[in-house]
């Protein structure tokens, strides 16, 4: 059984005047999803959601995912607001049938545990002991299904100095989790706007694109990296006969396949 799952990020949905391109982003990444044979396992989402954590940006939200035929689940950024996030999607499917903005979703031959990194008033974030003592427990309960650990921060620098000033701040104790754990493939993270890789442990770390835009590659200036408008994209990790492979897909290119829901 080939196993996959479909990394989205930061597609910031809002409303009134700007409302059209993020929300066209996200909706068209989640078509050209559909267009993969076979479908993904399961869709993740990892963080800024919305742009500003408002009722009505997460009623534009529900909007686009309500008829997503696959599995989708979300986790929480610095640009989202816990409660409110809870409220819209509490109890659903999206959030692991709870309201906890961390969870555990045991999908058929894949464990996806979805971490809640936000921090309330900073662009940084934080797992918190008791949170990787959570994660720690969730991953001793299937250690032969492989794993992917999803959160909005991403737990390593990545070469943007902007960027790495607001990474997440416990990191390093994040990785002793995850090194308890072989069968962890791959963590997912989001809050770049590009497709990074790096070894975390023994797994792959990477962070995907954004469905809206993407940052620029600024690696000398403490500045703002700055947005480029390139296509939106997202990231297919997929099993093999031997491991896992990531594959970036760039949505909207031309000729590429147009799915709908």
């Amino acid at each position: 059984m080939t196993l996959s799952v479909a990394h989205l990020s930061d597609p910031h949905v809002t409303s009134g005047a700007l409302a059209a391109e993020p929300a066209a982003g996200l909706h068209r990444a989640l078509g050209e999803v559909l267009t993969l044979d076979p479908r993904p396992t399961c869709v993740i989402i990892t963080g800024d959601l919305v742009d500003h954590g408002l009722p009505d940006e997460y009623a534009a939200l529900r909007e686009i995912l309500d008829h997503f035929p696959l599995p989708l689940h979300l986790a929480a950024g610095n640009h989202d607001d816990r409660e409110t996030l809870r409220d819209a999607f509490g109890g659903g499917p999206h959030l692991g049938e709870g309201r906890s903005t961390r969870y555990l979703v045991e999908h058929l031959g894949v464990t996806v545990v979805v971490l809640d990194s936000l921090v309330l008033g900073s662009p940084g974030g934080r797992l918190g002991e008791e949170q990787r003592t959570w994660l720690d427990a969730a991953l001793r309960r299937r250690p032969d299904v492989p794993a992917v650990v999803c959160l909005h921060h991403p737990p390593v620098p990545v070469g943007i100095p902007f960027l790495d000033g607001m990474g997440l701040s416990d990191g390093a104790e994040l990785e002793e989790v995850i090194a308890r754990h072989p069968h962890v493939v791959r963590v997912l993270a989001g809050h770049v706007h590009r497709s990074t890789f790096t070894s975390f442990a023994h797994a792959i770390l990477s962070t995907a694109p954004s469905t809206y835009r993407q940052s620029a590659l600024r690696m000398n200036s403490d500045g703002p990296p700055g947005y480029v408008h390139a296509s939106p994209g997202f990231q297919l990790h997929q099993s093999t006969g031997r491991g896992w492979v990531t594959h970036t897909v760039r949505v909207g290119h031309e000729g590429a396949p147009v799915g709908h829901y």
